[in-house]
């Protein structure tokens, strides 16, 4: 979707950022930013947009929430199959490859599964998403990751989108003790992921991401575990990331910071040109502001557009 790409293209700022500002006492773990923030940036993105398919799914699929049947066509580079008679139900995606989105292509399965006795719409509810080797990859250099591993999805609140704009809004919570990523040059590191999306309507859909996840004094931490290099990293949102629809479904708010070792990148969304929190631009620009802590704790602000 236009909210992972932006989010994906704004977060690659704050990549080359880090790569670019080294010292010689820090060079490694400015490299391992850069590294991380990408990879990072990537794996979100496609969760979210696995997310984003599985809601599409679930709510097109009479056994798992009382609506019409037949999903099949609704996502774009897959085909949809349902079995209603296993016990937990299941929804099969399979990517096929097509580059419809014009920025990567998907191969592999996801499967979407629901014991027989629940229903999606009803607060708690939840459903466990399953990536079967979902390798994606990237047009503009080729590169790829591949997921595999359990993701749970619980419907929080209760309630289905489709009724988005009477119900005011809807939480989902997306969790996972072990995602494992196998990255391009073949490393396989497991990954934990806590967050949570709300969704609300104010002049179109709102979406607010929040990182659900504490450890060592840090808060709002949503995704964590080991870099490609093998050291620990976190990633936190410290403000709520926001998209809104009513601004052509861009990041309008937010910020998150990147940590490996003692080396850090914090990134603001939804700035003027001045570095100040402004309204939706229209046709103009958002800018986001990068405040980059290196290991030897000096730090150094820019703003750019994304």
């Amino acid at each position: 979707m236009k909210r992972n790409l932006v989010l994906f293209l704004a977060l690659s700022f704050v990549i080359g950022f880090a790569s670019c500002k080294k010292d010689a006492s820090s060079t490694s773990s400015n490299d391992q930013l850069a590294t991380q923030s990408e990879d990072q940036a990537q794996v979100t993105a496609e969760v979210d947009a696995v997310a984003n398919d599985a809601n599409v799914a679930v709510e097109a699929s009479s056994i798992f929430t009382g609506r019409f049947t037949g999903a099949q066509g609704t996502i774009c580079d897959a085909t949809v199959t349902v079995n209603a008679q296993s016990d937990p139900r299941t929804i099969t995606i399979t990517y096929d490859g097509t580059n419809c989105t014009g920025n990567r292509t998907r191969t592999g399965t996801v499967v979407i599964s629901m014991a027989a006795n629940t229903q999606w719409k009803n607060a708690g509810a939840s459903i466990t998403v399953t990536y079967q080797n979902l390798k994606i990859t990237r047009t503009r250099d080729n590169k790829s990751i591949t997921l595999n591993g359990s993701v749970t999805h619980t419907n929080v609140s209760g309630g289905l989108l489709i009724n988005l704009a009477t119900l005011g809004s809807i939480t989902h919570a997306i969790t996972s003790g072990g995602l494992t990523i196998t990255f391009d040059n073949g490393s396989q590191r497991s990954w934990q992921v806590a967050k949570q999306r709300v969704f609300s309507y104010d002049g179109g859909v709102v979406i607010t991401t929040t990182g659900t996840h504490s450890e060592n004094g840090l808060s709002g931490i949503a995704e964590w575990g080991t870099n490609r290099f093998g050291t620990a990293f976190t990633t936190a949102i410290q403000e709520p990331l926001v998209v809104r629809q009513s601004c052509d479904f861009r990041v309008t708010a937010g910020q998150v910071k990147h940590t490996v070792g003692a080396t850090s990148a914090t990134a603001t969304f939804g700035l003027n040109a001045a570095g100040e929190p402004t309204a939706c631009p229209g046709t103009g620009t958002y800018y986001l502001k990068v405040v980059w802590t290196g290991a030897n704790g000096n730090s150094i602000t820019v703003i750019r557009p994304y």
